[in-house]
């Protein structure tokens, strides 16, 4: 018996023996370490902001933004991808070389919608499901319209190549400048590159005779005061309605009002090196004393940036009053803008009690009539914006409309400031 209780002993001992062994080396097999990920960072740099087209910024524009040489690449890159635009900023924010911090310093400044229409999208989905179809070996300067159809390009991107192709003069000179047409994908591009009949360079004498001829015959150029300079002042020199836009916003909201030295002038981004170059000897910026505003006779709805500088609010406060406003259409009561975020609430108040309000330009609508795109970009309407587009088709009456979207008195009290 006691022979027999030494042989259990003995097996319990040697099968704690085995587990405590297989639980030792169990835990002190060495974990794989996973590897670092790395996020392409925004860049610190802090940037003058303006609002801007950014299917209109360059290498270097995209630079003066903040972004790296390699980050710039990148979004130049995906805006091919995507079919040689941006659609919206929604599509702008999926690019990984914008961090969500890079794009919330920017996405007020954004000429953009918040997100692309159906159609648009429909339309870009359709691109990428298409195939090139290549038969063999062809030159590019032949191609018709229903040439490039049949090869598998949409009418869309059809019309940018015969574009492109006149803007170079009529032909596409080589594949290195074949290459360049933005319409033209990467991976579309490497399809075609075997079978294109052209020079694989540029020569070094050819000049695009479209873009000096431009220059020279319709651009007149003459002294001018970039100060004094209107939107037709600087579309007739050349630069698009957005671009001039820009270039005002950047003197009227950044600088306070004024170009204080050419230098200033350079440093809007869409002005480029260039650009700026042929302008130079033309700029005469004239130094002015500035006249003091009189707030007791200034709209709060027309009030500018700079007379809120003037009278004495940051520029985050004044940024946020105006950007504020300017999604309303318009303030309607002096309470509103005590609620816009990010502002010196006791220095508002002053101004408020200073400076009057005529609401009578501000749009307001019936639930009714209310077009469906300012309902969804109005703050008090976005929403509920569905719900009143949906219940207006069978209810075309504003108080039945009212009770059907059962909001809370607050919010209804404030959406009603905008309805007739």
């Amino acid at each position: 018996m006691m022979r027999k209780n030494y042989y259990r002993k003995l097996a319990f001992m040697v099968t704690l023996l085995t587990i405590l062994l297989a639980y030792q080396k169990y835990t002190s097999r060495e974990k794989e370490p996973f590897p670092d990920v790395k996020f392409i960072a925004s860049s610190s740099n802090s940037v003058d902001l303006s609002d801007f087209d950014p299917n209109t910024l360059n290498k270097e524009q995209w630079q003066k933004l903040g972004f790296s040489e390699k980050q710039t690449a990148t979004i130049l890159k995906y805006k091919d991808i995507v079919g040689g635009k941006f659609n919206s900023k929604e599509q702008l924010k999926k690019c990984y070389a914008i961090s969500e911090e890079k794009f919330s310093e920017l996405e007020s400044s954004i000429l953009l919608p918040e997100t692309a229409e159906r159609k648009n999208l429909e339309e870009h989905n359709a691109y990428g499901k298409k195939e090139i179809i290549i038969s063999g070996k062809f030159n590019p300067d032949r191609f018709s319209a229903n040439d490039w159809l049949k090869m598998g390009f949409s009418e869309r991107q059809t019309e940018a190549i015969l574009k492109y192709r006149n803007y170079l003069g009529g032909s596409f000179i080589s594949k290195e400048k074949f290459k360049e047409c933005f319409i033209i994908s990467p991976e579309n591009y490497s399809k075609l590159e075997s079978y294109l009949l052209l020079p694989v360079k540029t020569p070094e004498t050819f000049q695009n005779s479209t873009k000096n001829n431009t220059a020279k015959t319709k651009i007149q150029y003459h002294s001018f005061d970039p100060n004094q300079q209107d939107l037709e002042g600087w579309k007739a020199f050349g630069f698009s309605e957005k671009q001039a836009i820009t270039i005002i916003n950047y003197r009227d909201r950044n600088l306070r009002g004024s170009f204080k030295s050419i230098e200033d002038l350079q440093k809007c981004f869409v002005i480029s090196a260039e650009k700026f170059q042929e302008m130079k000897p033309y700029i005469r910026i004239q130094e002015k004393q500035q006249e003091k505003t009189d707030f007791s006779k200034t709209d709060l709805n027309t009030i500018t940036f700079r007379q809120l500088i003037e009278f004495g609010l940051d520029e985050r406060s004044a940024g946020s009053i105006i950007g504020f406003r300017k999604k309303l259409g318009g303030f309607i009561n002096k309470q509103q803008i005590l609620s816009t975020y990010n502002i010196d609430q006791d220095l508002v108040q002053k101004l408020i009690s200073t400076a009057p309000l005529n609401a009578s330009d501000v749009p307001r609508y019936s639930l009714v009539d209310a077009p469906e795109e300012w309902l969804k970009n109005h703050p008090y309407f976005k929403y509920s914006a569905d719900k009143i587009i949906f219940y207006r088709i069978s209810n075309p009456d504003d108080r039945k409309i009212w009770k059907l979207l059962k909001l809370k008195p607050e919010y209804e009290e404030r959406m009603r400031l905008y309805v007739k």
